[in-house]
This record gives C-alpha cells, sequence and structure tokens, in this order.
C-alpha cells in the first residue's frame, strides 16, 4: 500500500502551485521524503464550536485541522497521520454520547466517525478515554477504521511486559510502499508503539481497579521496541500520551516523553496530554530538550497542542539501508489553525473540511439540543475571572451542591453528625485556554450547558474524613497558587504561572487568610520545601480550627484518589465513594433547588499588607464584575499579553 502518490506524478500534479520541502526537493535515488503528521488531544472537539458558549469559534476543531493535513497530503509523496489520545472525553458532545446516547457495541462515535474520514493511519489511547468506563472504550474503538496501540495497559500483568495480557495490541507494524527521490517504490515497515500515564490507576480508580493495570512507560518501551525490530520494522514512532517532563527516568512517572525518547530503536516520538505545543517556547529551558531542532534527547518529536488547535508535523530524510531505512535528518514543527492578532482578535487560518462537518452533523446538532436544556435559574451572575484571586461564586455552587448531596449520603451513617466542608477549585480560569476560557452565565435560567461550564470533567463525587490539621495542609498545598510578594512594593505578580488552576482547592465551610509574605510550603508537585505557613486565621464555626477535630470534606475522585498531592486526600482517608458525577450534582442541586443563590461569601481573603500591590490577568469581560468582587478591591491596570487584561489588588 503506497502511502501517497508516484514521485513523478507527484511533482507533475504539484508544479507551479506548491513549494516543496527540502527534503523532497533534494532527495535522489535511494532517499525519501516521509512526513508524520499529528493531532493529539482532541477531547472531541471536531466542529469549531464551543459547545459552552454555545457559539461558533476559530480556534478548535477537528475539521480545522484536517484542512491542514489535506495541505501536507497534497504536498508530500509520502505522509502518515497518527493521533496521540484524549479524543474520547473533554466537551458535551462527548458527554452526550456517554450519558444520553451511549455507545453499544457496533454504534459509530462521532470523534471516531470523523477520525475515519479524516483518514488516520493509527493511534493511541489517552487517560481521559477511560473516564467513561472500560465498556463504553472498547465499544467505541470497534468503529475505528485504523489501528489502536497501547503497551503499558494490560487485563493482568505477566513477569515481563512482553508476558502481559494486553487491553489494546502494544504496536503495529505497517507494511508501506515509499517513492524515493528518483520516483521509484520501494517497501517500508513503519512500527507504531503508544503509552498513557500509569497515574489512570488513580484518576479512574472506579472504572479501573480490578479490571486493569499499568506499567512504567520506559519499562514497557524498553521491552517491545527490541522486538519491533527484530520483526523488522525500519522505524519506530512512539505514540507517548504523556508530557514533557523530567529528564530522569522515574518509576510510573506522568510525563515520561524525554526519558522515552532516550529509548533505544525510537526514530520519532510524538507527544502530548500537556495541552503545549512543541517546538516552542513552553519548553525552552527543558534539560534534554533542543527547542530549535525540533528534538528531546536528539529524537524528532512533535506536539500539537490540543482541540485541534495545531497539526504536529515531523519530517524525516530517510535513506535506504541494506534492505531498509534510516533516518539521515529531520525538522519538526507544529502548524496553528488560527493566529492571535495584536488586538485580541483571532484569525483563521484555515476553512472547515465539510466533509468532516457533514460526518457527524447530526450528533452536533444532538449535542446542541442536550446541551440548551434548562435545569433552573440563578439569581446571581456565574462567572470564573476571579476565580483565582477572590472567593468565587462558580466555585461557590459547586461547593454548595457538594456540600448539599454529601450531608444526605452521611445520613444514617457512623460518619453522620461529623462537620461537612466542601473543597473545589476553578477549571476554567484562563491560562493556555486563552482570554475567553472563563465561566460566564448570566443571571436567569441555567442550562446543561452552563453546568458543563461550571464543571469540565466527569469525576465522581467522593468524601474523605481528616482532621483540623490536614485541612490546613490541604490549603497550605492550594495556597501554592501564589508568588511569594514582598511587602511595601507596588505590582508585583500575584500568579505562579506553572500552577494548575484545577489544584487551587477552596475550602467552604471555615473561613482563612492567606499571607502572601510568607514562601510556598509546597512546590507545584506538593512536596514540603518550606517550615513556613501562609494559612492564618483559619477559623470554623467561629473558633480557630481544633487540629484534632475531624471533618468530612466533599471532593471528586481524582483529588481523594490522590491527584495533586494533597494532604489528607488519598485513598486510605475516602469513607464515601458516589455513583454520581459532579456535574449530575450540580443538576440534581438546581432542579431541586429551583433558583439557587451562589454569591460567593468571601471565606477566604488575602493578609492585608500595607503599600503592597499584586498584579493578574483575567479575561476582559471580567470588567464587568470587578467592582462586585466580595474581600477584595480590584482595579484595572492595562492591557495584558495575548489578549488578556490585567487587573492591581491593593493588599
Amino acid at each position: 500500500m503506497p502511502l501517497l502518490l508516484d514521485r513523478r506524478a507527484f511533482l507533475a500534479s504539484t508544479a507551479g502551485f506548491i513549494a516543496l520541502h527540502p527534503f523532497s526537493a533534494r532527495a535522489q535515488a535511494g532517499q525519501a521524503h516521509l512526513r508524520i503528521m499529528e493531532t493529539t488531544d482532541l477531547h472531541v472537539h471536531i466542529f469549531p464550536y464551543d459547545y459552552y458558549g454555545d457559539r461558533e469559534v476559530d480556534t478548535v476543531g477537528l475539521a480545522r485541522t484536517a484542512s491542514l493535513i489535506n495541505d501536507v497530503r497534497a504536498e508530500s509523496a509520502n505522509s502518515l497521520l497518527l493521533d496521540n489520545g484524549d479524543f474520547l472525553q473533554g466537551n458535551p458532545m462527548g458527554d452526550y454520547m456517554a450519558y444520553e446516547r451511549g455507545m453499544s457495541e457496533g454504534d459509530a462515535h462521532p470523534i471516531i466517525t470523523a477520525m475515519n474520514a479524516v483518514g488516520f493511519d493509527g493511534a493511541t489511547i489517552g487517560n481521559h478515554e477511560f473516564n467513561y468506563g472500560l465498556d463504553f472504550l472498547m465499544n467505541s474503538m470497534q468503529g475505528a477504521d485504523f489501528p489502536i496501540v497501547l503497551a503499558n495497559v494490560a487485563r493482568e500483568l505477566g513477569g515481563t511486559p512482553t508476558e502481559d495480557s494486553l487491553l489494546f495490541d502494544p504496536y503495529v507494524i505497517l507494511d508501506r510502499e515509499i517513492t524515493d527521490g528518483a520516483g521509484e517504490t520501494h517497501p517500508i515497515r513503519i512500527g507504531m508503539i503508544g503509552f498513557v500515564p500509569p497515574q489512570i490507576m488513580v484518576w479512574d480508580r472506579r472504572h479501573l481497579e480490578g479490571n486493569v493495570q499499568t506499567r512504567d512507560i520506559v519499562e514497557a518501551a524498553e521491552a517491545w521496541i527490541p522486538q519491533m525490530r527484530e520483526e523488522g520494522a525500519d522505524i519506530v514512532i512512539a505514540l507517548s500520551h504523556s508530557g514533557i517532563g523530567g529528564a530522569e527516568a522515574v518509576d510510573l512517572m506522568e510525563n515520561a516523553s524525554i526519558p522515552l525518547a532516550a529509548v533505544e530503536g525510537v526514530d520519532a516520538i510524538l507527544t502530548g496530554h500537556h495541552h503545549r505545543v512543541f517546538p516552542g517556547p513552553d519548553y525552552a529551558d527543558t534539560p534534554g530538550v533542543d527547542v530549535e531542532a525540533g528534538t528531546i534527547m536528539g529524537t524528532p518529536a512533535a506536539m500539537g497542542g490540543y482541540w485541534g488547535s495545531h497539526m504536529g508535523l515531523i519530517d524525516l530524510m530517510l535513506e535506504r539501508d541494506g534492505n531498509g531505512w534510516r533516518v539521515m535528518t529531520h525538522t519538526s514543527e507544529a502548524r496553528p489553525i488560527s493566529r492571535r492578532e495584536e488586538d485580541r482578535s483571532v484569525t483563521a487560518l484555515v476553512e472547515s473540511d465539510e466533509t468532516i462537518l457533514a460526518s457527524v452533523q447530526e450528533e452536533h446538532d444532538a449535542t446542541l439540543a442536550y446541551v440548551r436544556r434548562a435545569v433552573g435559574s440563578t439569581d446571581a451572575p456565574l462567572h470564573s475571572y476571579f476565580a483565582l484571586v477572590a472567593d468565587d461564586p462558580s466555585v461557590q455552587i459547586v461547593s454548595n451542591a457538594q456540600t448539599w448531596y454529601i450531608q444526605q449520603m452521611m445520613e444514617g451513617t457512623d460518619h453522620e453528625g461529623l462537620p461537612i466542608l466542601s473543597a473545589a477549585a476553578p477549571f476554567k480560569a484562563g491560562g493556555r485556554g486563552g482570554p475567553e476560557y472563563y465561566t460566564d452565565v448570566p443571571a436567569g435560567d441555567v442550562a446543561i450547558r452552563n453546568v458543563a461550564d461550571l464543571y469540565l470533567y466527569p469525576n465522581t463525587v467522593r468524601a474523605v474524613r481528616i482532621t483540623g490539621a490536614e485541612v490546613r495542609e490541604w490549603l497550605e498545598r492550594s495556597a501554592g497558587m501564589f508568588n511569594q510578594i514582598e511587602p511595601g512594593v507596588e505590582d508585583q505578580v500575584l500568579l505562579n504561572p506553572d500552577f494548575p488552576s484545577y489544584n487551587f482547592d477552596v475550602i467552604d465551610g471555615v473561613t482563612y487568610r492567606i499571607d502572601l509574605s510568607q514562601p510556598s510550603r509546597y512546590n507545584n508537585d506538593g512536596e514540603v520545601v518550606s517550615d513556613t505557613h501562609r494559612i492564618v486565621d483559619l477559623v470554623y464555626n467561629g473558633e480557630p480550627i481544633d487540629d484534632a477535630q475531624e471533618f468530612i470534606v466533599a471532593t471528586n475522585n481524582y483529588r481523594a484518589g490522590g491527584g495533586g498531592n494533597f494532604p489528607g486526600a488519598s485513598p486510605e482517608t475516602i469513607i464515601f465513594e458516589g455513583p454520581d458525577t459532579n456535574r449530575d450534582v450540580i443538576v440534581r442541586y438546581i432542579v431541586e433547588q429551583g433558583t439557587v443563590s451562589p454569591s460567593a461569601d468571601a471565606n477566604w481573603t488575602f493578609a492585608p499588607m500595607e503599600g503592597t500591590t499584586v498584579l493578574f490577568d483575567t479575561g476582559p469581560a471580567g470588567a464587568t464584575y470587578a467592582e462586585d468582587v466580595p474581600g477584595v478591591t480590584i482595579e484595572p491596570a492595562g492591557d495584558g499579553p495575548d489578549g488578556f487584561a490585567r487587573f492591581r489588588i491593593s493588599l
């Protein structure tokens, strides 16, 4: 099966309107140019549409990425298209398929339908593929017209990785034909192997415990890749649904792409999971990474953003080596589907592929009907523009709903009567999602799309039983969101850009202040790095909290299972595992209340520092609410970068 078309026919068909890549232009007899395209972290984004905002957008969608793919195929004699995982979950279309329509054996999932229409050559599985359970995953994959590979998730582990009873094939070797610089075709065997973070056993414990087991990524690679070579793979491509993290291998590490790239026999590595772009400035100072060369440990690499925002592209110049092929040289890039202009507007760089849109139009329309369904009303706006700097209504309603639910679940149990707190974090808080990536629901009717907007992930409710001392440490871990601030200095940067918003838990049911003059007690990974304390004036029921008193904390399966390494949140402290998702609980709470009043109560604030101001960036639309944020005085401070607006707080 040829990768694309005869070089002579290709040159004739492209003459006059396509500038050839230098590798294609200078390839000679026995040399061939192979283009490897990647999508990653699509999260069911097919249409260029924001279902939460119920509007068209130019920044997302496989239908747009498909146009970039079409361009590369038109430019190339030899090309390959692979997906790096996280495609089944992540927007309301995914939830509609999982919770409303369902996936029985033989059904077609819209993302798989769209990927078939684009013409993928292979894919691996991401961690979010497990969010809806194994049956849903396996039924969804049956419709794929391309191979699925995953080397480190097993139904049962054997004595060695190659003895594991794997959930999917660990790898596949594609037997293809490739056209060289003289227009002659030759056989080539392309190996493709996939990996996912072992942490799925924590993140989706309810679905996976007792059903599957995981191996370390590098351990699995070192076992399987030599076997791929022995079976005749000329080149090996690693599909790493794992971020670019530390350079040294650590057992069961989540972001293992750097040590994976160093495994002997890997010719190219496609990365993801981090929702970033490679090559790109995010990794400029990362050991083992060369952004200019587009390599990780000397291996060509790409990460194609997320939600279809980019297409990762690795170009390999191959040379005939006996009966096989070897990589002579390479380049890497990530092509965007849109560009943000200086005036904050977005310019589309490609149009949608209408064939891809048509393939899932029915499911798109059904999703719109699903998300527009009203479930109740709110008498106050629900927004997250200031969720990282003050008590916030979008977090408050989640806490209210979790508390309401867990109070009912504790009735009649040994835990009844213990005080119930609720921990919740903002999910849509700007960051890499951009200046429009915020919750913004006006007072009035609340639809399912609004609830999905309030709570992005299909987590399930959990409750843990911990002490007052652990409540304090939980909050200390959260306080890593902020940089240390020097008293008496104006306009210091407030937020730690490397601290994810989903780890900024606010605990409702207590009051407290955060002393920013102190260094963070925990680093971004949840490790204690200081003897200092930022949490002061921690009060429960009008009195300083008793470190020995026991509390129930309502949270989600990710946090309770150890996600984020929060003190007190671990499988050992779980006393309730709910069958309901946090989203479903919010919907039921709103339906039960009819009208909700989620105004923030300012249960947490910053400790005052005379003569001190701090700066932070949020969405420009937040200016509408800035004067009404409780517990803090906020004023405009000009424009921030990349379309954000800058604000100032006087401490």
